[in-house]
């Protein structure tokens, strides 16, 4: 077995602009703008958009770029041009208890027709009511009827006066109140001073006197009381019988307006009953009066208030039904609210201040949240899941608990709400609410999954084509050419590090069309071109790549101690990835191996001082017992070895380089000399076959940059996992270098095929004893153990000292 030399072809995958089928990306404006790669989210995302049943609802998966959003949005219009249009939301005041508003569903368009009438109505009221009562007929019958009193009331005061007379009193009204007077014999007023001095009897006889007139007096009104009840009411059924058929008529046109069929129609009609009868209840309000008086203006104002409609969900316009893009759902924002004024150090509210959130006015149509911004606020993420368990919404204030001053509450009618949630979030963030709140869940039972990466071919290559057209002409910017777009696509497949897979992350290819358009535009041209492409991606990589270069200046300047050329025992460059979450950079890290007899076995030196994470110490783990087996016929092993990443003071993390710690123990155990130009990346099995690993681009480049800026021999390479070939997706100017044989990439499925590439000598198969033979790497690592394990022995049996002649 041996190594594999890659050629310059399998490096990286090249698209021919060619077999893109057009000239620029203008012939391509005419296409819709497809799913690209999605085909079982767009399925799945058809599926739930077109379910009417309830608690079947999308939960969409997906990271950030992958045009969840944008193509859930897309495809939630569509459908929701196919649906009618969903009706309006008002609330009336509840004349039984208004602190319970009574909702309204009208169809479409009506709330705005309701609302202008019911204004309408308010207006004819307050002109027609006190013109009515002022006309001449209604004051001549309420004349007739005052009269009538009057004459009744007169002749009973008549009676009073005379019998207060014989009493010697005078009677008189004065500001509604009946007053007498003692008269002396001359007729004139006696004062308290004159009624002390008379004589005691005559002062009981005017007591007895003046006790029997009050007996009178509250006879009087006893007998005039129900005369003025009367009276009052006989006038009020006046003003009633002249009012009502004006209510009839006008409440009868707003009815023929709204002809069309309604849900809440009986609904309706009893707010038109009771707001008939409390207009006659209170058409006092409505009489002119000669005075201004303020207290009765403001008690009319709040009567008309209670006429008026408020008007919450106005879907007039619509075409379909609504979607709904809640980018911050705030309770308030969300559920809805209720506006409060502070009057007389109490917070005041009524019906007309009850305001609609995206919740209602999303009946019947689409509405998206991102769950991140749910979870951020523990009452709206409460509240919606009671809304979901019942599919009813009640409007609240939640602060007014907390407030400082008292507050009136209001309790408006639960609404029930028809609509369908789109929930964006991330695929850790769904399973954790899997496995959190399984009820939740299941009120989201369409699953749309968007994938990180598609497998590519002519039909999504032309359909990222017709992507960047859409962006171009969205953002106003020049076209691409065929070659430009090619680029794109490579750049695509190098995000995921895949010949046959491209990133779904659009977000990032759009913000590499902008960057491109902007070179272009830097040198005035009217076309994005191949050169224009490179160049973002060579400004893209010169922002971020700051820690990679002062990386490679510490090994240029000695700091970090690598060898790119030569030999060296037990010791052997292995390549990491650094992750700084918006730029990845490869470079290699020197791992070093010492072996010799002991019965220790090996010693991680990083998971010794708790540098390393698990998954490196289940890589040395695995190595360790490859190792055994290797030589499990003279088990068991005399062995003492360690191994270190050296210069390492972060941590160790990940597996990639336990066939660089492999190869470094075998060559202190054999003392072959490890070649100091191949690196090594790839992981192990218990069988020694070589797993892919990640990052293997940037691995090869990272190594690269050191071996160019040390000079290029033709000796130095890297050698990575067979596994790894599809996802070679390395720089231009890499390949260049390959193609000129200044630096190798080789490919091994088996460790046993990378000992020879970087010892240079074979590895040797056991026979049918489990012997290797001599010279060869297991050979003499094979020898040297049977040393190790004689030298043991040695140590725990040591001969008995000689003894010395005379």
């Amino acid at each position: 077995m041996s190594t594999c030399l890659l050629t310059p072809d399998q490096l990286r995958i090249s698209i021919d602009p060619a077999d893109l089928g057009f000239a620029d990306t203008t012939e391509l404006l005419d296409y819709s703008l497809p799913w690209i790669g999605q085909e079982r989210a767009e399925a799945a995302a058809r599926f739930g958009l077109s379910m009417d049943q309830p608690d079947y609802n999308l939960f969409v998966l997906g990271e950030t770029g992958s045009g969840r959003s944008s193509l859930l949005k897309q495809a939630m219009h569509t459908v929701a041009s196919t649906r009618k249009v969903p009706p309006d939301l008002c609330y009336l005041h509840n004349f039984d208890v208004p602190e319970r508003p009574r909702a309204l569903r009208l169809p479409a368009g009506y709330g705005r027709v309701l609302r202008q009438f019911m204004v309408q109505l308010c207006k004819t009221l307050q002109t027609e009511i006190p013109r009515r009562l002022g006309g001449q007929d209604f004051k001549s019958e309420s004349a007739r009827i005052e009269n009538i009193y009057k004459a009744d009331e007169a002749k009973a005061y008549a009676e009073l006066d005379a019998f207060a007379e014989a009493h010697h009193f005078i009677l008189h009204r004065e500001s509604g109140h009946l007053v007498f007077t003692l008269m002396g014999d001359k007729r004139h007023a006696i004062t308290e001073h004159e009624v002390y001095a008379l004589p005691k009897e005559r002062r009981a006889e005017i007591d007895k006197a003046e006790q029997a007139l009050r007996v009178e007096i509250a006879r009087f009104l006893e007998k005039t009381r129900p005369m003025e009840r009367a009276m009052n009411e006989a006038l009020a059924a006046l003003r009633r019988q002249l009012i009502k058929p004006l209510l009839e008529q006008e409440l009868q046109t707003i009815r023929h307006q709204l002809k069309k069929q309604m849900v809440d129609s009986i609904k309706l009609s009893s707010f038109f009953e009771q707001l008939s009868q409390d207009v006659l209840d209170n058409i006092e309000l409505f009489e002119e009066s000669d005075s201004d008086d303020e207290i009765k203006m403001a008690a009319l104002s709040r009567t008309l208030s209670r006429y008026r409609v408020n008007l919450v969900v106005d879907n007039e316009g619509l075409k379909g039904a609504p979607v709904i893009i809640d980018d911050n759902p705030l309770f308030r924002s969300l559920f809805g609210s209720i506006e409060y004024q502070a009057e007389n150090d109490v917070l005041a509210t009524d019906f007309t201040r009850i305001r609609a959130g995206t919740l209602l006015r999303a009946h019947g149509g689409f509405l998206m949240l991102h769950l991140r911004d749910l979870l951020a606020d523990g009452l709206v993420w409460e509240k919606l899941q009671r809304f979901l368990r019942s599919g009813k919404l009640q409007i609240e204030e939640p602060g007014t608990t907390f407030a400082p001053i008292a507050a009136v509450s209001l309790e408006p009618e639960a609404v029930d709400i028809e609509v369908k949630i789109i929930l964006v979030a991330s695929r850790e963030q769904y399973y954790e609410l899997q496995e959190e709140d399984p009820e939740f869940a299941r009120r989201f039972r369409v699953k749309v999954d968007f994938a990180e990466s598609f497998s590519t071919n002519q039909e999504t290559r032309r359909a990222f084509a017709i992507f960047v057209a859409h962006s171009c002409r969205k953002l106003g910017l020049p076209h691409f050419s065929p070659a430009a777009v090619a680029l794109l696509l490579e750049d695509m497949h190098r995000e995921v590090d895949d010949q046959a897979r491209q990133s779904a992350n659009f977000s990032r290819a759009e913000a590499q069309v902008m960057e491109s358009a902007a070179h272009c535009l830097e040198r005035a041209a009217s076309l994005v071109e191949r050169i224009d492409v490179e160049t973002a991606l060579a400004c893209r990589i010169r922002r971020h790549d700051y820690p990679a270069r002062r990386m490679q200046e510490s090994i240029r300047d000695g700091e970090v101690l690598i060898s790119v050329q030569g030999e060296a025992l037990g010791q052997i460059n292995a390549l990491t990835v650094m992750d700084l979450g918006d730029y990845r950079f490869g470079f290699p890290v020197r791992v070093t191996a010492r072996t010799f007899a002991g019965n220790d076995g090996l010693l991680n030196i990083e998971r010794e001082v708790e540098m390393s994470g698990p998954i490196h110490d289940k890589g040395v783990f695995i190595l360790h017992h490859y190792l055994s087996a290797l030589f499990a016929h003279i088990a068991p092993l005399a062995l003492n070895a360690s191994l270190v990443f050296e210069q390492e003071y972060f941590g160790v993390e990940g597996d990639s380089a336990s066939c660089a710690e492999l190869y470094a123990l075998l060559s202190s155990l054999s003392g072959v000399p490890l070649k100091q130009g191949i690196a090594v990346t790839g992981a192990i099995n218990q069988h020694g076959e070589v797993l892919p690993v990640g990052g293997v681009n940037e691995k090869i480049e990272g190594y690269f940059n050191i071996c160019e800026a040390s000079g290029l021999d033709g000796q130095q390479g890297v050698l990575i996992p067979s596994r790894n070939c599809r996802h070679l997706m390395v720089a231009p100017r890499v390949i260049e270098a390959v193609r000129q044989g200044l630096f190798h990439i080789y490919s091994a499925s088996h460790v046993r095929e990378g000992m020879e590439r970087v010892m240079g000598v074979p590895a040797g198969v056991a026979d049918s004893e489990g012997d290797y033979p001599h010279g060869t790497l297991l050979g003499r690592a094979q020898r040297n153990l049977q040393s190790y394990r004689r030298a043991c022995l040695a140590s725990e049996h040591p001969k008995a000292g000689r003894k010395h002649l005379r």
